[in-house]
């Protein structure tokens, strides 16, 4: 019992400051769409401090005009300009630059869409604020940026991980764990996958908000077995996490459909990018055990009581989440 006191006291140590962390690090968004005209239809998305947007700007080597007025809106903490532009040289070998990147903490995605099929991918960073653009991408390297993009979306996506904590501490022994996890991860691949190929299409604030109940009924089922009230989770983890893991797809689903898929290589990309989501969420199964361990070689007694503590205040940030993402719809 006083275990899972322990494991909460660390965490909340860890994550408190997540959330102001979170905004600071939301990453800008550049696409650039070429059109039959040969001109570029360019969408920049910045993230937003109140009432004031970053200050980035995508700068190019090449000569560049803009054939548009710059078009503004605010969506979600966010700045959306739409603009046009046009360039008398082919912005392939062109290097690009978001100024003012490299004194922020966020990144941006570049994604440059050519009228021929192909489409450009690559993330841009404080140390790395500029890139050439190739001539072509390779598939390696289409691979490599969604690998990145899904440990990210898992790591600092702290509803999902809140209910991966809560599949830990609910799990008995391993193989009950390993179960759970693996019945998890193949509902959401599968959700995933239809939705982000339009098999599927389901409204991203209710999922958002059933993700937030999910968690809540995590906990709550946590709570029972706690208090020798045997709940349908406790009987049967695999499938709860089965069925909640297909409204966790639709959420992974949403965060890829801001980022979009490549063009000519859209089966590599959204199977790397579910191999990140995997990545990540083993990386922090594993944190997690690997300090329950730790803890369990310091001896000290703790009331009986404050094993509730974990699942209570998991259940309340939840709440908190259902309430709040519902009045955004």
């Amino acid at each position: 019992m006083t275990i899972y006191w322990r494991v909460l006291v660390l965490l909340v140590v860890l994550f408190a400051p997540l959330p102001s962390y979170t905004h600071e690090v939301r990453p800008a968004y550049l696409e650039l769409r070429e059109l039959p005209s040969g001109e570029f239809a360019v969408l920049w998305k910045t993230p937003m401090r109140g009432e004031m947007r970053l200050a980035l700007s995508p700068v190019f080597s090449a000569s560049v005009e803009n054939v548009t007025p710059v078009a503004t809106r605010t969506r979600g903490g966010a700045a959306i300009q739409t603009w046009r532009i046009s360039t008398k040289q082919t912005l392939r070998g062109q290097a690009l630059r978001i100024q003012g990147l490299d004194a922020t903490m966020t990144d941006t995605l570049v994604r440059i869409e050519f009228t021929d099929g192909t489409d450009w991918l690559r993330r841009l960073t404080p140390q790395e604020p500029a890139a050439t653009i190739p001539a072509r991408q390779s598939q390696w390297s289409v691979a490599t940026e969604y690998l990145k993009l899904g440990v990210e979306h898992i790591l600092l996506g702290v509803d999902h991980l809140l209910f991966v904590l809560a599949l830990v501490l609910i799990a008995i022994d391993w193989k009950r764990l390993l179960g759970t996890i693996t019945a998890f991860t193949l509902s959401h691949s599968c959700t995933l996958a239809a939705a982000t190929l339009g098999w599927v299409r389901v409204p991203v604030p209710p999922v958002e908000a059933v993700i937030a109940l999910s968690i809540v009924f995590v906990a709550a089922e946590i709570i029972r077995g706690r208090n020798g009230r045997e709940g349908l989770y406790a009987r049967a983890p695999w499938i709860v996490a089965f069925i909640f893991g297909l409204l966790h797809g639709f959420g992974f689903a949403g965060a890829l459909s801001q980022v979009g898929l490549p063009t000519g290589n859209i089966p590599m990309a959204l199977l790397f990018f579910n191999i990140g989501v995997e990545v990540g969420q083993l990386l922090f199964i594993a944190v997690v055990l690997g300090v329950i361990w730790l803890i369990r070689r310091v001896r000290f007694r703790f009331p009986r009581w404050s094993g509730l503590i974990p699942p209570y205040a998991i259940g309340g940030v939840a709440m908190f989440w259902v309430f709040q993402r519902i009045a955004a719809f």
